[in-house]
């Protein structure tokens, strides 16, 4: 089911829990949802909405945020 998917076209039922299934196990493995998106051919939004329906805790945001900066001293 990792083989990409036609932009657009909707996932029901069995496909739909399949992919879930599948996209659950990648997430927890460490997979990021861009890279999930990006290898299914599907939006950011698709493999969030799957996921967060599939009762998966999302990781938060990794890299720079905004914020204070580190204080030095």
């Amino acid at each position: 089911m990792t083989e990409t998917l036609k932009k657009g076209t909707r996932v029901t039922g069995a496909d739909r829990a399949k992919l879930a299934s599948e996209l659950q196990k990648r997430y927890s493995a460490g997979e990021s949802i861009r890279a999930l998106a990006a290898s299914t051919g599907r939006s950011y939004g698709f493999i969030h909405r799957i996921l967060a329906e599939s009762g998966v805790p999302l990781r938060s945001r990794g890299g720079a945020t905004r914020g204070r900066g580190k204080s030095t001293g």
